[in-house]
C-alpha cells in the first residue's frame, strides 16, 4: 500500500458520500462516526473482531470504544487531519460487519467541544496546547487520547462586547501531581501569565494572552484551606 498522505474529501464531497451510508455521521471535526448496538456483548465483541480484521488488511485503524452492547467506531485519517476516502471505504465495511452480527446504527453519543472567542487565534493557541496537554492538528486542539472535549478557537472582533467582560469560565486541569510545575511551566513559556500560586501545590491559576483562564491542578491538599 501507498504511504502517501490520502487526499482530504472536501465538505460538498463528503456530504454526498455520506448519503450512501446511513447511520454514519459527521464527529468532531476532522472525522466521521458509526455507533451500533449489537443482540449481546459477545457479538459487539465479534464486530470488534471483524472490523480490527479489516482495519489491518486497509493498514487504516479505527478508534472504537465498546460498552456492553453499543461499540463506538471514530474514523479519521490523521496524516491528512481529516476525513479521507480511506474512512468511506472503512465505514463501508463497518456497515456490513455490523449487519453480519445482527447489529443495528444508532446515533452516536452527544459531544461536548469548548470553543473560545478571541480576537487572534494564533496568540493564545500554544497557551491552550500546553495548559492541557493536547495536540494541535490545525483547526482543533485534541487529547492525546482522543477522549474528552475537543476546543477550538471562534475568532471575534475586538469590538465584540463578549472580549470586553471577564470571562465567568475557566478550565480545570487535573494532571499527575509529579508532572504539574512541568506544565505549569509549558504555559508561562507558551505565553501564559501566572495569575496565582497561593494554593500550590494543590493548584496554580494561569491565564493566556487574552485573559482566558486555566487551573492546573493536582492531587495534593490545599495548603491555605485547613
Amino acid at each position: 500500500m501507498s504511504h502517501d498522505t490520502p487526499r482530504l474529501l472536501d465538505d460538498a464531497e463528503l456530504t454526498r458520500q455520506l448519503a450512501d451510508l446511513p447511520g454514519v455521521a459527521r464527529g468532531a471535526i476532522g472525522t466521521i462516526v458509526v455507533a451500533v448496538r449489537a443482540p449481546s456483548f459477545e457479538e459487539a465483541v465479534q464486530l470488534v473482531r471483524l472490523v480490527a480484521e479489516d482495519a489491518e488488511r486497509m493498514d487504516h485503524h479505527p478508534d472504537i470504544d465498546l460498552r456492553w452492547c453499543t461499540v463506538s467506531f471514530t474514523l479519521s485519517t490523521h496524516s491528512a487531519r481529516g476525513v479521507t476516502q480511506l474512512d468511506v471505504e472503512l465505514a463501508h465495511q463497518i456497515l456490513q460487519a455490523a449487519a453480519a452480527v445482527g447489529a443495528r446504527t444508532i446515533a452516536p453519543s452527544e459531544r461536548v467541544e469548548i470553543a473560545i472567542d478571541t480576537a487572534d487565534p494564533a496568540a493564545i493557541r500554544p497557551f491552550w496546547t500546553a495548559a492541557l496537554g493536547y495536540v494541535d492538528r490545525g483547526q482543533e486542539l485534541v487529547p492525546r487520547d482522543e477522549r474528552g472535549p475537543v476546543v477550538w478557537f471562534q475568532h471575534t472582533p475586538d469590538d465584540d462586547p463578549r472580549l470586553a467582560v471577564r470571562s465567568r469560565l475557566h478550565l480545570d486541569v487535573h494532571v499527575p501531581d509529579e508532572v504539574a510545575e512541568q506544565r505549569v511551566q509549558a504555559c508561562l513559556d507558551a505565553g501564559g501569565r501566572l495569575v496565582s500560586d497561593a494554593h500550590a501545590p494543590s493548584w496554580w491559576v494561569l491565564a493566556d494572552p487574552e485573559g482566558n483562564e486555566a487551573c492546573i491542578c493536582t492531587r495534593a491538599p490545599d495548603p491555605v484551606t485547613p
